[in-house]
């Protein structure tokens, strides 16, 4: 299996000489072509840095991360923001779509930052919204939609651009429980029936059980590693419920 993230030795520290704190503790790991990881661990124990770090929404204090052969811990500000806009997508829990724009707008617009023609835009936007099955609402403007058909829209526009990665935040944390497993579903469709690979950060036991692979955060280090092989989600999940016992992670079986 082709390696698209190899993180080495990653630290990450926050404050002043005299009042510092460890985010990330020489973190060391790889994400997989085709994976569907999740990153788990309580509230403070660097899920979010490390997701941070990763699309180089934040800089690492020491350490590298790689993509491919390329070390983007030495980019700057300006060669960061080509790297996001080429190389990786993202599905927030907040949905960040515009009130303004109708789904369909929203979703072609990350195409249209990129130079594609109208005729590309228009053929691409489709194909995705109808995977997704959000294509007869394509006119409706996101005020107009449930929160799962929003997600579903943030999905689509992450998509657009074919990144290498898709990265979630905590995307389920504003749903429903029927809209989680709805969103939790279409990723499992992304993954699995159109090539994506994602890199998902969750403190719930139930959504981190839809993924192939689970990396466990405590102090700002990797501490276990579950993998789901051919185990059905239910049993994957008494696993993942089992570590978190242990540590004392948020958990939610849903």
């Amino acid at each position: 299996m082709e390696e698209l993230i190899y993180a080495e030795d990653v630290e990450k520290y926050y404050g002043s000489k005299n009042n510092l704190t460890k985010a990330l503790d020489r973190v060391t790991f790889h994400v997989n072509r085709g994976e569907f990881t999740a990153i788990m661990g309580a509230s403070g124990s660097g899920k979010t840095t490390l997701l941070n770090v990763l699309a180089t929404v934040d800089t690492v204090t020491s350490g590298h991360i790689y993509y491919g052969k390329e070390d983007i811990t030495g980019l700057n500000e300006d060669q960061k923001s080509d790297f996001r806009k080429e190389n990786l997508g993202f599905v927030f829990q907040e949905f960040n779509l515009l009130d303004t724009l109708t789904l369909e707008e929203n979703i072609s617009l990350a195409m249209s930052l990129s130079g594609k023609t109208k005729k590309e835009i228009s053929s691409r936007t489709k194909e995705i919204m109808e995977r997704l099955g959000i294509w007869e609402m394509r006119q409706k403007f996101p005020y107009q939609v449930s929160g799962g058909q929003k997600q579903r829209c943030a999905c689509a526009r992450a998509l657009i651009n074919q990144p290498r990665i898709i990265f979630a935040d905590e995307p389920t944390g504003a749903l429903d429980s029927k809209s989680s497993r709805m969103l939790l579903e279409t990723f499992t469709q992304m993954n699995e029936h159109m090539g994506a690979t994602i890199l998902m950060v969750t403190h719930d036991a139930f959504s981190a059980s839809y993924c192939k692979r689970i990396l466990f955060l405590k102090d700002g280090q990797i501490f276990h590693e579950l993998i789901r092989g051919d185990k059905k989600r239910r049993d994957f999940l008494n696993e993942i419920l089992d570590v978190l016992s242990v540590t004392g992670g948020d958990s939610y079986a849903g």
